[in-house]
């Protein structure tokens, strides 16, 4: 942890030289007023007597596609929100550069060493749902997707949830992928573009199940002393998201940037998130509320980051022909 303090801040005196703007491009519910945007814009501004400028969209996935639009063209320095899943899309089309950050102090189960990402946190997808009106919940995704139950998704083509749902039921059902998307489709209120306007719909009561993260109850907990959301813990385990940013090939502040980059790894940056974006922090030792330790810690299962760049697009081709008949 010292390690990680030391390098932070040697890294922001020498950004304190660039009187810049820092352009960032995240998703919406990062820069919302509850999300952890405008507190880490007020930390990191005190330190490197700079302009941080974000600009949102929808969500991950849609973060990724502006950039390949743009490519040498993007305003943005950093982005942040994509996840570990698109990682080698984004490096596969040269829109990032390597971070030159040393980074210590990770958590060991995050296994993670890359050159030109930094994890800044993480989670588990999982189904959420009301306690007071789901008394038996399923227990496993093939229950839930063979069950009658209203659910709300997101678009795997646009959101890194709706990407890891589909991450999900493929590692689940294999070749009968297919057959799983056209029973959720019987019983799928709507799919939506983007994580926030799916869980705003299921607090307003229109799903009894909604794509979020094993994370989610713990903003209930603190930030309404509401005590019935729960995540769904399914026995054929989870697929886990790793959230990351990285300096894109066009930045015009790399040094900025990378300190920015470093400063999202320091235990402040780390509480901020954990408790704004509540996911889980990438490094140990921080003090979090209680329930973090309450919250369900599921088996995970997935695929490489190689291996969602080389099946990526045929299985979004798969999702939309079964999820639409």
């Amino acid at each position: 942890m010292k390690k990680i303090l030391s390098v932070t801040g040697a890294l922001l005196l020498s950004a304190s030289s660039y009187a810049a703007d820092l352009t960032i491009y995240t998703y919406d519910s990062f820069v919302s007023e509850w999300g952890p945007g405008p507190k880490l814009e007020k930390a990191f501004e005190a330190q490197c007597q700079c302009d941080m400028v974000f600009i949102a969209v929808d969500d991950g996935v849609s973060i990724l596609n502006r950039l390949r639009i743009e490519k040498t063209k993007t305003k943005a320095d950093v982005i942040l929100g994509i996840d570990d899943a698109l990682i080698e899309v984004a490096r596969g089309e040269e829109l990032v550069q390597p971070h030159g950050v040393t980074v210590t102090g990770l958590k060991q189960e995050l296994n993670w060493s890359d050159a030109d990402f930094i994890p800044f946190d993480y989670g588990y997808f999982s189904f959420i749902y009301d306690s007071q009106k789901i008394t038996t919940p399923p227990t496993s995704l093939k229950a839930l997707i063979e069950s009658d139950a209203p659910v709300i998704y997101q678009d795997p083509r646009t959101s890194t949830p709706g990407q890891g749902l589909m991450l999900w039921v493929k590692r689940v059902y294999g070749d009968q992928s297919d057959t799983a998307w056209e029973q959720l489709a019987k019983h799928t209120v709507t799919v939506t573009k983007g994580w926030w306007e799916a869980y705003s719909m299921f607090l307003k009561g229109d799903a009894d199940y909604v794509l979020s993260y094993n994370t989610s109850p713990a903003y209930h907990v603190v930030t309404e002393n509401k005590t019935q959301y729960k995540a769904a813990e399914f026995s054929e385990g989870h697929v886990a998201q790793i959230e990351v940013a990285a300096i894109t090939q066009a930045s015009k502040n790399t040094p900025l940037a990378k300190a920015f980059l470093t400063f999202l790894i320091s235990p402040e940056a780390q509480t901020i998130i954990a408790t704004n974006n509540w996911m889980l922090p990438v490094v140990d030792g921080l003090t979090l509320p209680a329930v973090f330790a309450e919250l369900i810690t599921p088996k995970r299962i997935g695929f490489t980051p190689k291996e969602v760049a080389e099946q990526r697009q045929f299985w979004v081709r798969e999702w939309r022909s079964a999820a639409t008949r």
